[in-house]
């Protein structure tokens, strides 16, 4: 990688301060989308609001693998951490620490560089058309029980617990809702996946939110898809019982066997998902947006690549991106089976993993794609990301948040953050289901 040395910067994005002990600090980058081309100076600087005889750890990244750790003095208010031009594609990221946690801020060049790491199998839309060949020659059984919907809801949507037979170990469970007096032919679908996890709330699907999404735009054939085919509505006991039992590390199980690997079984139910919310007659036979954040954001990608009736998706921070990534010297996206793996061997996984590679499978979308990616995010990097939507031949809104980790971000900066990026998105959505 060559870098090219600099001097001057201009305007610069102050990002959240640093607390430490008589002291804050704030780290700048000088280009508020974080996105550079080859060649343009990047300049991190970092101010104090005074000098103390505390030292900082400053560590610098490059495509999640560190290149430089040390530990500096500040003799001035006000020092450059990063002055360079980077003629080559890569994620850069600053990590620096004092004595509170640690904090931090990225930047990515020419992104539209990163290519997938693995190569697309030649059978690779023959396996899935199979697979879904398969399901659809299982007769459909549905089995839907009535909810009771949040007070302001109630008398103007309809909510139920569904559930699916499917191909696999586990069924597809859900909850749908829908305006009770929907016509015939007059709404887009909005299907929500649910992002890693078992017991935690974020996982599990929720009648109010499942209504809420109903209400979208001019309203909405809801879904809310739990990922695991696990019952709705349980104990927490219930959830904990499968984290703890059968879905402990579900993420890891058979990742050296396509036909029994876990997200074989999680993309066939969301396949088998679609396939029963375009049997509503309210379909309006055009739109059907999915959303999904990690996890769920990985799925969406499924989605959108494996049935083309799938005309948006909405991804934030998407995991199952760029597995291939760690074979030619990058962090895979979650859940890293190459990292994780180390007891079996590379062919055998190299022969499973590409079938369920986003950046491979969406290729094969021409879905509308509106994509949120973190910075900072070691979970689902950005070079990961990048990766998968440079192959995606439709259109693309893409927004870099140079301060964000994979998980929203808190404090002076949450406010920022809604306003320019969680805002920006939802509106995208409600103007898509208009």
């Amino acid at each position: 990688m060559n870098i090219i040395r600099n001097i001057a910067f201009g305007w610069s994005l102050s990002l959240m301060p640093l607390c430490m002990q008589a002291q804050t600090f704030q780290l700048s980058l000088n280009k508020q989308s974080g996105v550079y081309q080859k060649g343009e100076r990047a300049v991190v600087t970092c101010r104090m609001d005074s000098l103390t005889a505390d030292s900082l750890t400053v560590r610098i990244s490059y495509n999640n693998q560190v290149q430089r750790e040390e530990r500096i003095r500040p003799q001035r208010e006000t020092i450059t951490l990063f002055d360079a031009a980077i003629d080559s594609t890569c994620a850069v990221s600053l990590e620096v620490s004092g004595k509170g946690a640690p904090e931090g801020i990225g930047f990515v060049v020419a992104p539209e560089g990163f290519k997938a790491g693995y190569k697309e199998p030649a059978d690779l839309m023959d396996y899935w058309n199979n697979q879904k060949a398969l399901l659809r020659a299982l007769p459909m059984q549905v089995k839907q029980t009535a909810l009771d919907v949040p007070q302001q809801y109630q008398g103007k949507y309809i909510c139920e617990d569904i559930e699916i037979n499917c191909l696999g170990p586990a069924p597809v469970r859900a909850y749908m809702a829908k305006p009770a007096d929907a016509k015939k032919g007059s709404l887009p679908i909005v299907i929500l996946c649910r992002a890693a996890g078992v017991s935690g709330n974020w996982c599990r699907c929720q009648v109010g939110e499942c209504v809420g999404n109903a209400a979208l735009g001019s309203g909405a054939l809801s879904l809310d898809l739990n990922a695991h085919g696990m019952l709705n509505g349980q104990t927490d006991d219930y959830y904990r019982m499968l984290e703890d039992g059968q879905l402990r590390n579900y993420f890891d199980h058979n990742a050296a066997d396509r036909e029994t690997y876990y997200f074989r079984g999680m993309y066939l139910r969301l396949l088998r998902a679609i396939d029963f919310m375009t049997q509503q007659p309210e379909w309006d036979g055009r739109r059907i947006l999915v959303i999904g954040e990690s996890q769920g954001g990985g799925q969406a990608v499924a989605a959108a690549s494996l049935d083309p009736r799938v005309s948006a998706v909405v991804l934030n921070v998407p995991a199952m991106q760029d597995f291939g990534g760690t074979r030619v010297g990058r962090r895979g996206g979650w859940p890293h089976p190459i990292e994780t793996h180390q007891d079996i061997s590379p062919a055998m996984l190299d022969a499973t993993l590409p079938y369920f590679d986003g950046a491979l499978l969406i290729r094969h979308s021409k879905a509308e794609i509106y994509c949120e990616i973190g910075l900072i995010d070691t979970t689902c990097p950005p070079s990961a990301v990048w990766s998968s939507l440079n192959g995606a031949p439709g259109k693309k809104t893409v927004n870099c948040v140079p301060f964000r980790t994979h998980a929203w971000p808190s404090g002076r900066w949450r406010a920022y953050w809604e306003e320019h990026f969680l805002h920006p998105r939802e509106q995208f959505i409600a103007d898509y289901l208009k």
